[in-house]
């Protein structure tokens, strides 16, 4: 018996009618699939291991369920064969329709990978690899098309408020190490500020994070990964470093100084970054400051406010 023939003759149970219970759903589909991926980001194709979410709706109440092999071959077909760019994921969510035209009118896939850069040290000559989470999604419910884009950053926060009681408290010490002089020199001032007793307290940082999902415009060629992390990096200018001698330290520890904030500014900060650029239809934004001072977090979250937009939900 050939192949054919023997496929002929086995059952097929999705095929058949369904009973009980009847009903349609709102997704059905895969996810947690391991897909080896060529992201199209800035006029190169950086090759990343993903991991795939591709559902459909199930509209057909008496239907035992969708061609979930189907799912699996065209997603495999798409990434094997083209590196991933918007019109590519768009093309891959009319595939997956036109599959399943006698079941579904909507589609959604998602891309989770990580995301390497080589990232150059703050005034060094190295250089390092940091890894940045990132996810594509792509959208058709409603008749309408969405692409997006989300990424986190990671960053060092230093408190405000803690700075400032920090500063209070050297200059305490400085009233109890020179209170009773006249006259201080510019070089016992200078000494005493490279002692210990000199900075008798350091305001509270802690790693934070900055998650970012934006909504692209049409018409955009490529998904702005490296950009879009540049950007809030930039924005923020205090991002975790890779390879750090001595100088590059010395200029982090500048550099949170010079941007002391809370969760409220780095979200503000953010914002007004992702206002100005005109790719992003949309944005939501969550930002997280580990405390070091608390067991729990300080969050904030925002959103661009358009109508029919993302919610400001956490």
């Amino acid at each position: 018996m050939s192949s054919t023939a023997a496929i002929a003759t086995m059952p097929d149970i999705a095929a058949g009618e369904h009973l009980h219970p009847q009903g349609t759903l709102d997704w059905v589909g895969m996810s947690n699939v391991h897909v080896p991926l060529s992201v199209s980001d800035g006029g190169v194709s950086r090759n990343v291991a993903a991991k795939a979410q591709i559902y459909v709706n199930l509209e057909d109440p008496q239907a035992k369920g969708i061609h979930m092999s189907r799912l699996y071959l065209m997603l495999d077909e798409s990434a094997g064969t083209h590196a991933l760019t918007p019109a590519v994921l768009t093309d891959l969510l009319g595939d997956v329709l036109d599959s399943h035209s006698d079941l579904s009118s909507t589609a959604f896939i998602q891309f989770d990978f990580e995301y390497l850069l080589r990232r150059p040290a703050l005034l060094s000559d190295n250089s390092g690899w940091n890894s940045y989470p990132v996810q594509i999604k792509g959208t058709f419910v409603d008749g309408k098309l969405h692409l997006e884009l989300g990424v986190t950053v990671t960053y060092s926060s230093t408190c405000p408020c803690s700075a400032a009681l920090s500063r209070q408290i050297i200059q305490k010490q400085f009233d109890k190490d020179f209170g009773d002089h006249a006259t201080v020199s510019a070089a016992d001032v200078r000494a005493w500020l490279g002692t210990e007793e000199g900075i008798s307290a350091t305001p509270h940082s802690q790693r934070s994070e900055v998650h970012i999902l934006a909504r692209l415009e049409t018409g955009i060629d490529e998904f702005p990964i490296s950009e879009l992390i540049d950007q809030i990096e930039d924005t923020l200018q205090t991002a975790v470093q890779t390879a750090v001698k001595r100088e590059d330290e010395q200029e982090f520890a500048r550099r949170n100084a010079a941007n002391l904030m809370f969760c409220e500014d780095a979200g503000r900060r953010v914002q007004k970054a992702l206002n100005s650029d005109d790719r992003f239809a949309d944005f939501w934004v969550r930002v997280e400051h580990m405390e070091s001072l608390h067991p729990h977090d300080a969050v904030s979250i925002v959103t661009k406010g358009v109508a029919d937009g993302y919610l400001p939900i956490p």
